[in-house]
């Protein structure tokens, strides 16, 4: 399995999962236009078995309508359904998929999971295939009320740390209000660290570090203090990242 990123911010977030056996490829995200998918999988488009969408944000899920347009099937919850589709819409629409309710693309097997954020009803995704193994994907959240076991693979978010954002709020940098948003609905450094300490991180080859923010993060210390404590492989996400992402690290 290979991991690509496109993107991983506020200008657009997408993820492709990509099998080296079948080139089966799953998109996480539709906040990246598809012609840069696209370009990214030498515009093999068959290859696409489909895309999970977190929630309804423009840098999730943009580009949803061109997606569907091209076929691809996507997997969303109702409420990111009802803030995404137009009313108008005619053509293919998603498929609603329920929190716990295991489904099938290709031969990925997902799990939606509810977390905690800002928007309708948001969901992060346990993603199970024979190349990679277990792979946790929770981005835009607060917090993670689960914890979860046999993981081989994680993208997590760790957009802000606390003491640079209350630097830049005094500075006047950022607004009050951003501050209170961002706190309400992002997952800080320490909170990531937290949840990633409350797992067992026995067979986890790596953890991606995604969606920091431009502003209130420190990607060198972010990625040194994480594997410090963890003693795994930590990259921050970027576009352009392309890396193995198996079960075993060989």
């Amino acid at each position: 399995m290979r991991l690509h990123v496109l993107g991983s911010s506020s200008k657009g977030n997408s993820y492709l999962l990509q099998s080296e056996t079948t080139g089966e490829v799953l998109i996480l995200e539709a906040g990246i236009n598809l012609e840069k998918v696209k370009k990214a999988l030498d515009f093999n488009i068959s290859s696409i078995v489909g895309c999970c969408v977190t929630h309804e944000h423009g840098d999730h899920a943009k580009y949803v309508l061109q997606y569907l347009n091209a076929r691809i099937p996507i997997r969303m919850s109702e409420g990111t359904m009802q803030k995404t589709i137009p009313s108008d819409y005619s053509g293919l629409l998603p498929l609603v998929c329920d929190t716990g309710s295991e489904f099938r693309l290709g031969s990925f097997d997902v799990i939606p999971f509810d977390v905690q954020h800002d928007a309708e009803e948001p969901l992060g995704f346990l993603i199970r295939h024979k190349e990679c193994g277990t792979i946790l994907f929770a981005t835009d959240t607060y917090y993670l009320k689960y914890k979860f076991s046999g993981l081989t693979n994680i993208l997590i978010e760790c957009n802000y740390r606390l003491d640079i954002l209350n630097r830049n709020t005094d500075a006047g940098r950022i607004s009050p209000i951003r501050r209170e948003r961002t706190v309400k609905s992002h997952m800080s450094y320490e909170t990531c660290l937290e949840t990633l300490l409350a797992n067992d991180l026995s067979q986890v080859n790596n953890i991606i570090l995604i969606h920091l923010s431009g502003d209130n993060s420190h990607t060198q210390e972010f990625v040194r203090g994480i594997a410090k404590a963890t003693h795994k492989n930590v990259t921050a996400a970027y576009p352009g990242l392309n890396i193995l992402f198996n079960k075993t690290p060989f």
